[in-house]
């Protein structure tokens, strides 16, 4: 993924993640492999967003540079079928306590609509 076909790739995901809401934080397309750092929106699952990143970087590639098809790429597939991921969330004691004392703020705050005859 050298000179022109990196470029290529990058503008593609870059493409895609804007038309899917996707934030890329990070990407670098290097020789042999593309890291990114992205912030997906819960509509979507990973497996989906790369299913779509993967497919349609692939397709879009043999479409604009043909002489790819040539090569021995599994199965005539650019992608290799794995990825890997991690995932950077919230602060695990936030979730903690999040989700320790949810039940006792949704009380407190039914209580206060009751109390002001909200509902």
């Amino acid at each position: 993924m050298k000179g022109g076909v990196g470029k290529f790739i990058e503008e593609t995901i870059r493409s895609i993640c804007e038309w899917k809401s996707i934030e890329i934080l990070e990407l670098n397309v290097r020789d042999d492999h593309v890291h990114a750092v992205v912030n997906i929106p819960p509509k979507l699952s990973i497996s989906e967003v790369m299913g779509i990143l993967k497919g349609k970087t692939a397709i879009k590639l043999f479409k604009s540079y043909p002489a790819l098809k040539s090569k021995p790429y599994w199965g005539n597939h650019f992608w290799s079928r794995g990825y890997c991921v991690s995932t950077v969330g919230l602060d695990e004691n936030k979730i903690r306590r999040y989700v320790k004392y949810q039940e006792e703020n949704e009380r407190l705050e039914e209580d206060q609509r009751q109390e002001f005859g909200l509902f």
